[in-house]
């Protein structure tokens, strides 16, 4: 299904194919990120079937990394995920609306007030406080709610859960029975470094007051936390930026497909001569006569401004017109230029799309010039673009428009 324009805009929008109708709608945008759902189902099956026999579940917080919660959880569903983490109750209840069976966790923890909330949607709190443990029981004792909830012991990441004498406390609980903790769970620092000391560490430690759960499902392994073996799985995996397709293995090649393609929009060609400047402050110096693709993104669209460049150091790449070409002088809010001198005459022109994201650049490599992290990248990417949906049986316009803003009104 595509996305047919107005036709009020166009009067010939009735008259006009598919596939000129979902051109026309993407026409209204500087830029177009495509969210490949088929890459994101092939993502975690692989992770999945590297972490047989363990469950591998979808962390799908923050709008899954930017990619579309409601989007992907469904993609997910189809393909068999029955157990998704976000962060809060409202991300909960976006994700519920759109896949009504799942089992949900929310990572945030319990507030006193909010058991309405959970039983409601039918999602459970992962629960990293002794206090926030005794709400819990009150709330279920006087509701009758029996959901379940999680219990994340801190092992080493020192930001939430019980410490590990708070859990072994609360043994005698898990022992008496109709304890409703369905799972138990810590978080790894350092599981990208395969050989930090601390993953041993926080494995033996988890793994010790894991065996005191009798009968509750256990959980460690982050993305990057599955490939350090089958020790780390336990009897669930939580997978996040590698289903997206950061590289959960950055000390190897990444075993993920890249999810997301991201075009904008060159809105204007020009030239300038030899020792003119471009940009913001004057950094970037032309050495020749350079033709110039001026291109509808910048860093209010989640294209940081760290990937600058300036006469002494290059800044990131796009590909334009099938070859990399680098960024000149400064990224501003709405606008970035860019040096295609090098490319023949009339490769680029007004009005062509050029790749930010995708043809060889990979999230891990725009964040590398960011100064950050492929996690970063995805979730900053902003809401200006057309959202354009591949795979994963679409059952919506392939387009996602932006919401329409109210007409200014006459001063």
């Amino acid at each position: 299904m595509t996305m047919a324009s107005d036709p009020k805009m166009n009067p010939q929008s009735g008259l006009l194919s598919a596939e000129a109708n979902q051109a026309a709608a993407l026409a209204a945008y500087g830029g177009v990120l495509t969210v490949d759902l088929d890459a994101i189902i092939a993502n975690w099956r692989k992770l999945e079937k590297t972490a047989v026999p363990a469950e591998c579940s979808a962390v799908i917080k923050a709008d899954a990394y930017g990619c579309g919660a409601a989007e992907v959880s469904r993609a997910l569903s189809k393909a068999g995920c029955k157990t998704f983490f976000v962060a809060t109750i409202e991300e909960a209840r976006k994700v519920r609306a759109a896949v009504p069976e799942p089992t949900i966790y929310v990572l945030g923890g319990y507030f006193q007030n909010t058991g309405e909330h959970y039983a409601k949607i039918n999602c459970r709190p992962v629960i990293g406080d002794l206090n926030e443990l005794a709400e819990w029981d009150v709330f279920c004792r006087r509701s009758g709610w029996n959901g379940g909830a999680a219990v994340h012991i801190d092992t080493g990441m020192n930001r939430l859960g019980l410490t590990l004498s708070d859990a072994q406390a609360i043994i005698p609980r898990i022992n008496a029975g109709d304890h409703g903790v369905t799972l138990v769970m810590s978080h790894l620092v350092a599981a990208e470094q395969l050989n930090s000391p601390v993953n041993a560490r926080q494995l033996a430690a988890f793994r010790s007051i894991a065996s005191e759960f009798s009968g509750v499902p256990a959980a460690l392994a982050n993305s990057s936390g599955i490939f350090l073996g089958a020790p780390f799985q336990f009897d669930l995996v939580r997978p996040g930026a590698a289903l997206y397709g950061v590289n959960p293995t950055p000390e190897a090649d990444n075993p993920m497909q890249q999810v997301v393609d991201l075009k904008a929009r060159i809105v204007q060609i020009r030239t300038v001569e030899r020792g003119e400047t471009v940009g913001y402050g004057g950094t970037w110096t032309a050495r020749r006569p350079t033709k110039l693709a001026i291109i509808a993104v910048g860093y209010a669209d989640g294209y940081f401004r760290a990937a600058s460049s300036n006469d002494g150091t290059r800044g990131a790449e796009v590909i334009v017109a099938g070859k990399r070409c680098p960024v000149a002088g400064r990224i501003s809010m709405d606008l970035i230029a860019i040096d295609i001198t090098d490319l023949p005459p009339n490769a680029a022109r007004r009005g062509h799309m050029v790749t930010l994201l995708g043809e060889g650049i990979t999230v891990d490599e725009l964040a590398h010039h960011f100064g950050t992290i492929g996690y970063e990248v995805l979730t900053s990417l902003g809401h200006r673009y057309a959202r354009v949906y591949k795979g994963g049986n679409v059952e919506e316009p392939l387009v996602k428009p932006v919401a329409a803003q109210p007409s200014p009104q006459p001063s």
